[in-house]
């Protein structure tokens, strides 16, 4: 195949980890089956350690192309940025629709609830207590990762470390005390609407902190390695992206679920 090419985009190669990171992702789902109905973890765990060497590989590979290869030109960031953009867009209607099911349900109770909200029998969490933490871990994070950015801009390599690293950690916390809330939880996800709503928002929403903490560490491997400069660093801005994305949706969970919704 010759090297040379007539366009500024970048055709990738053949790869085969579309293909190992779909059948790890079968492979998990079917164990997360076989685990509901026989407590049985090996299928799951298989699927978890295929995804994991998958993610490990394509991540490799693309960070040889953009640093060493030479081959994200600012067409192809461009192009990226733009599908980061629209990825993010499609992140937010879907949490809307979790919104949209709590508002309708919260704003015109029925009768199978006992037309009151929260339902009767639900004990809510207290918005003061571990919610309120959690609201002001993820806004110092924010603060931390905006904090790292622009020093990454003025090219000061130890601050932006430093806000890397901080917000990894407030990610971390984050998502221990979200484990607590659920371990201490009075209700449970078949509890009624209310349960449903809850548990599907805020699941969903530690996963993507989980998502986000793992690819600010990615980030921060590789700022370690010398992957970025203040003019070429397109990976880090994404991720900066998606957890600013992650700490809005937290504040509209915080103000209508646990607070509003209490």
């Amino acid at each position: 195949m010759s090297k040379m090419n007539n366009h500024p985009y970048h055709l990738v190669n053949y790869s085969p980890w579309p293909l190992t990171g779909s059948i790890g992702t079968l492979t998990m789902v079917s164990g997360l089956t076989l685990m509901f109905v026989s407590k049985e973890m090996y299928l799951m765990n298989m699927g978890m350690i295929i995804i994991m060497l998958t993610m490990y590989q394509w991540w490799r590979d693309i960070s040889r192309e953009a640093t060493y290869q030479g081959l994200h030109n600012s067409i192809v960031i461009k192009g990226m940025k733009i599908s980061m953009m629209l990825f993010i867009m499609s992140e937010v209607m879907f949490f809307v629709s979790f919104f949209w099911a709590f508002l309708h349900s919260s704003l015109s109770p029925t009768v199978e609830i006992g037309m009151t909200w929260p339902p009767k029998g639900i004990s809510t969490f207290n918005p003061t207590q571990i919610p309120l933490l959690n609201t002001m871990i993820l806004l110092t994070s924010g603060m931390t990762i905006t904090w790292s950015h622009h020093s990454l801009i003025f090219n000061n390599y130890k601050k932006t470390t430093m806000g890397l690293y901080l917000t990894v950690m407030l990610g971390i916390t984050f998502t221990i005390f979200q484990i607590y809330e659920y371990i201490e939880s009075k209700f449970t996800i078949s509890d009624s609407i209310y349960g449903s709503c809850f548990f599907m928002a805020t699941g969903f929403h530690g996963l993507h902190v989980i998502i986000g903490t793992t690819f600010l560490m990615i980030c921060l491997m590789r700022h370690q390695m010398k992957h970025f400069s203040k003019n070429h660093h397109y990976g880090f801005e994404a991720s900066s992206w998606y957890w600013h994305f992650v700490d809005v949706v937290w504040l509209m969970l915080y103000i209508m679920i646990y607070w509003w919704g209490s």
